[in-house]
């Protein structure tokens, strides 16, 4: 009676320790990922006191007024560490362009941004899983190859591709759904405006994780437990269900974390062609006038979100797999 408790507690004390090894790794990949924005940007030619000054020739005191007001004229570190200290705290500094503050502008651009990756995560996982799942328990049959067959040239699709086929067939041709900006009435309308990109948006990764969950859970029907248990008698809804669907979760998680982050990222290009006030245009105007703040800023929020999702799923992987003591034996 007493040996269960004993022989738990060990099983119990790693994985506690192998979570704060994972959540120290979280800590230092941000601080590296932190500098090494910091530093590629400081080193990109140009000076952004040419964007400040608007084309004029001030003389040298209010240049180096101008450099002392936005820190320019300190070392790098010392640059870096006024930057990470603000960072920590919320504060991104102040554009060079808007003289606004930078967090203001993202709080301003980034919701669009996350409702159109979270519309996007939504429709791949519902649908993917679904169509994924539905092609390995047809395996064999016609509809299976169809599913392959459209898996294939949406997998090939990019983004932007998507965007134009998309606004070529459901707005000009049909004039179902709008084309650009965000709308100017309620959720309705904002919704039907975020339709085409959403798509535009879903295809690649949507066939991604239908090809994986089809790959999965085609390994699980072949493994003998599953065979056993239908030989058994069990209803194969329970199977399909308890054996099959629920083991496949591990390969399809595995991919859930990059997808998160490359979302974020091709969010940009639809962003653009759609005309949707998001970080994409953002970050390209800020690019276009060496606004190094609004840059750093968003690399760093892209970076973050890449490895926050990838340590999640290396977190939650063990609780689908409770032979899984470790998050990194789960890759």
């Amino acid at each position: 009676m007493t040996s269960t408790p004993t022989r738990a507690r060990p099983r119990t004390v790693g994985r506690a320790r192998a979570v704060l090894r994972r959540l120290g790794s979280l800590v230092l990949t941000l601080w590296v990922a932190s500098f090494v924005v910091f530093a590629s940007l400081s080193l990109v030619p140009g000076d952004p006191t040419a964007w400040l000054l608007r084309g004029h020739n001030p003389s040298p005191q209010a240049r180096a007024a101008i450099r002392e007001q936005y820190h320019l004229d300190e070392p790098f570190l010392v640059r870096y560490g006024h930057w990470l200290g603000g960072v920590l705290h919320g504060d991104f500094g102040r554009s060079l362009r808007d003289r606004a503050p930078v967090s203001h502008l993202l709080a301003t651009q980034l919701p669009t941004t996350l409702t159109l990756v979270a519309l996007s995560g939504l429709l791949i996982t519902i649908v993917g899983m679904t169509v994924g799942a539905y092609a390995a328990l047809r395996h064999g049959r016609v509809s299976e190859r169809v599913v392959l067959l459209l898996v294939t040239i949406g997998f090939a699709t990019p983004s932007f591709v998507a965007a134009i086929v998309l606004k070529w067939i459901f707005a000009l041709k049909l004039g179902i759904f709008p084309t650009f900006g965000l709308g100017d009435g309620g959720w309705g309308d904002r919704l039907q405006h975020l339709a085409l990109p959403t798509v535009a948006l879903s295809v690649t990764y949507l066939a991604l994780v239908t090809r994986i969950t089809r790959s999965a859970m085609l390994e699980q029907l072949s493994r003998d437990h599953v065979e056993v248990a239908i030989a058994r008698g069990l209803p194969r809804r329970q199977v399909i269900w308890r054996h099959v669907f629920r083991n496949a979760l591990g390969p399809i998680l595995t991919v859930s974390g990059p997808n998160i982050a490359a979302l974020l990222v091709s969010s940009m290009i639809v962003e653009y062609a759609f005309g949707l006030p998001g970080i994409g245009q953002l970050l390209v105007s800020a690019a276009d006038t060496n606004d190094f703040p609004v840059v750093q800023a968003i690399v760093l929020v892209l970076v973050a979100a890449f490895v926050i999702a990838n340590t999640l799923v290396d977190l939650v992987y063990p609780l689908l797999d409770p032979t899984i003591t470790s998050p990194q034996a789960a890759r």
